[in-house]
């Protein structure tokens, strides 16, 4: 991959990891791919090279929650090269104006569960002596295309909770610019960050964090993964 989105970010090629969580939100990338080397497995997690709008991108299915995540991440950028994260998939709508269907571009996450307050020098969401949160790279979010969909954005906050009615006034109590809550943005952000590459989430909404949030979200999650999908795969086009 000579021109590449990564390579315009980074100044140098390299390859793109697309950092997916489940087997259902992976679907959708290998089905816009037009070339698909055999997965393999590392740890727990999946590896595939795909061709998608004429990119050759690296297809990352970490398994469910943060430390998948960030082992998966850790092992893309590390064993595979990559040169830039892309966090896709489904989340949950947090914003007052998000709704089931839209899909949020995060520009910047923390940590939900994150409070060394104590100290007197951090914010909650920020892990000490880390940034208050991680920000995106504007150049990334400057190619994304709504593509006719209903876009939002700001900021994505991660946990191992899923957020539901339950949580759901604590957690936008404490982040209120929140648009958008999940299981893996903030820790696949920390790694780019750790390793200095460019990173961007791309989140379909699939329930709204609301008492039916577990419900909406296995009725919701396909349509939410492939609307994740369109969206990187314009980002692809875009950049390419």
């Amino acid at each position: 991959m000579n021109d590449s989105i990564s390579g315009s970010v980074t100044g140098e090629p390299g390859r793109i990891a697309i950092c997916t969580a489940m087997g259902e939100e992976a679907a959708f990338f290998q089905a816009l791919s037009t070339r698909a080397s055999e997965p393999g497995i590392v740890g727990k997690a999946s590896f595939q090279v795909l061709t998608i709008a004429g990119i050759e991108v690296l297809l990352v299915t970490s398994g469910i929650g943060l430390v998948n995540a960030a082992a998966a991440a850790t092992i893309a950028i590390t064993q595979f090269g990559a040169t830039a994260l892309i966090s896709a998939g489904s989340a949950g709508g947090m914003g007052a104006e998000v709704q089931v269907g839209d899909v949020v571009i995060g520009t910047e996450t923390q940590y939900t569960f994150a409070d060394a307050t104590a100290f007197g020098h951090y914010v909650k969401g920020q892990v000490p002596q880390m940034p208050a949160s991680y920000q995106t790279n504007p150049q990334l979010v400057n190619l994304l295309k709504s593509d006719g969909l209903r876009t939002h954005l700001g900021a994505i906050i991660s946990s191992d909770a899923f957020v539901t009615a339950h949580n759901f006034a604590a957690i936008s109590k404490d982040f209120p610019a929140a648009q958008a809550a999940d299981m893996e943005t903030a820790a696949i952000a920390q790694v780019a960050y750790l390793f200095g590459v460019p990173w961007v989430a791309v989140r379909g909404i699939s329930d709204l964090c609301g008492p039916a949030a577990a419900e909406d979200f296995a009725t919701h999650l396909d349509g939410a993964a492939a609307l994740s999908a369109q969206m990187v795969a314009t980002l692809l086009a875009a950049g390419g």
